[in-house]
């Protein structure tokens, strides 16, 4: 009776630790979260409702970052498409990369989207890529491409939301709003049904494989919207949410007005432009159908949360909304990106991470931490359990939400584009921004704080406080010594003959350099 009983007992004991290690080795696996990144294109950081715009509607964007964080001084360092996603792309500052301004994204040796495909994890991407060639996959197992960009330029490629637009709408012109791709007015809606629209395409394509998929491995999502990049062609429902009484005008700040103030013209007559002061209702007109066009985006991502939560896959994903740059909109009589000012720089950012990482923040937070696109795939990786790589000097913003030591200064650029003299370096604190426009000289200081707007450049006060001023060059001169001669020369700031596009440390600069 007493050996059956001891055998019992050792038997029940062996069924205990053989359930706890089944157990944990469950636990080691649901550790891996799946990982749905969202980039939009040209959302500029301060239009969602939970980050304080009074006009925009963002539901979803605000659920997110009720669940999360939202990190309001959040920015793309080289504000255009194709430096800010490698950016994304490498987990590199700009001059990590090379890449320092409007330049096709090259191979690089170390890539986040194919680090997480050899460690096991299934790497999909939907919609915007901008590679080049497009379908360049830089790591990505599957890419299914809304790229209508290319289609536009003509005798390109087309890609599978053009392909899937001429099968389902034969005969129908893709471009008939007659908009163009960097076309800023506003007034025009889609004109074909919703689920013709690419903003709808590109989440459909998402919501079938988040549906279909039933592999063992995590899985890496990037959906990227083309929207709410011109052309602003917001289906009529969202134009018309929005009424044209209720459209905020753009900030102008003095020093603007004395530089712009004079380019008067029309957005009709010259819907590209990257400067001007034009009339109050083209503006509202083009601000109307950005934010409309923000809000098809917003209501797209709901459906994408709703369909996580319809497989059960809500609570085991990391979630991450962001944008390549934003979008002047008019503000200091300035239009489109490339520009070192907030409307430009300055972009979403708003996490949402699995119970299972068991990050000790609360819930619905705000953050003025700095971060930047080079720290999205840090992130992703520091979340699946992986090791970042040296050669990467982004940095997980989980760190942010564990209480840790984050960066107190960050670099921003980008080389000559758009106007002569728009070739800029700065650098900012959180609370104060500096710039230096390497191809004349010419010095800018705001206080972020008390003029979130950058009304008033410090450099132009009556009095300006030389201290300071001084102070930020001497940070600036020490951030570009390592460059060499041609950014800095016996301690000082240089004014470049000409732009400098690439740095040393660009995979192609040997071959760029000898041409």
């Amino acid at each position: 009776m007493n050996f059956s009983y001891s055998k019992y007992v050792v038997i029940h004991f062996i069924l205990l630790i053989l359930l706890s290690w089944i157990s944990c080795n469950r636990d080691q696996q649901v550790i891996k979260p799946n990982i749905l990144f969202i980039i939009s294109d040209q959302h500029r950081g301060d239009a969602i409702a939970a980050a304080g715009h009074p006009v925009v509607y963002t539901p979803n964007l605000d659920k997110l970052a009720a669940e999360g964080v939202l990190f309001s001084r959040a920015y793309s360092s080289v504000p255009s498409c194709l430096p800010a996603r490698t950016a994304i792309l490498t987990g590199m500052s700009p001059w990590a990369s090379g890449q320092l301004g409007y330049r096709p994204i090259p191979d690089y040796p170390l890539e986040g989207p194919a680090i997480f495909f050899e460690n096991g994890y299934m790497t999909y991407a939907v919609g915007k890529n901008h590679f080049t060639p497009m379908r360049e996959k830089h790591g990505y197992q599957t890419v299914v491409l809304e790229e209508a960009w290319y289609t536009a330029l003509g005798n390109q490629e087309k890609c599978d939301y053009t392909i899937w637009f001429e099968n389902n709408y034969p005969g129908k012109d893709l471009n008939a709003s007659g908009l163009g791709y960097t076309d800023h007015r506003g007034g025009r809606i889609f004109p074909f049904e919703e689920k013709a629209h690419p903003t709808v395409w590109t989440a459909d394509i998402a919501i079938e494989f988040l549906e279909s998929y039933e592999a063992d491995e995590p899985w890496l999502l990037k959906v990227s919207f083309k929207r709410p990049h011109p052309p602003f062609d917001p289906p009529d429902k969202w134009s018309d949410y929005y009424n044209s009484s209720s459209i905020d005008l753009p900030e102008v700040g003095a020093w603007a007005m004395a530089k712009y103030g004079q380019n008067t013209g029309s957005l009709e007559q010259s819907p590209s432009a990257t400067n001007g002061a034009f009339p109050n209702h083209e503006i509202i007109s083009s601000r109307h159908a950005y934010y409309a066009s923000i809000s098809h985006v917003d209501e797209q991502i709901g459906r994408l949360l709703k369909t996580l939560k319809a497989q059960n896959q809500y609570n085991n994903t990391l979630i991450l909304y962001t944008s390549d740059h934003g979008d002047m909109m008019g503000d200091h009589h300035l239009w489109r990106k490339c520009r070192p000012y907030e409307g430009s720089v300055n972009i979403p950012m708003i996490m949402r991470w699995p119970e299972n990482l068991k990050v000790s923040a609360k819930r619905g937070i705000y953050s003025n931490e700095l971060v930047e696109l080079r720290d999205i795939f840090p992130t992703f990786l520091d979340a699946a359990g992986f090791e970042i790589p040296d050669a990467m000097d982004g940095s997980s913003m989980l760190n942010v939400l564990r209480g840790e030591e984050w960066r107190d200064m960050l670099d921003l650029e980008h080389s000559q584009i758009y106007e002569p003299d728009n070739a800029w370096v700065a650098l900012t604190d959180s609370r104060y921004k500096y710039i230096y426009f390497t191809l004349t000289g010419e010095e800018q200081l705001f206080d972020l704080r008390d003029d979130p707007k950058e009304l008033n450049d410090i450099t132009n006060l009556q009095n300006p406080p030389q201290n300071l001023i001084e102070e930020w060059r001497r940070n600036m001169i020490s951030h570009l010594e390592e460059r060499g001669e041609k950014w800095v020369l016996n301690g000082q700031l240089v004014i470049q003959d000409s732009s400098i596009h690439y740095g040393p440390n660009h995979p192609n600069y040997d071959s760029i350099e000898s041409k």
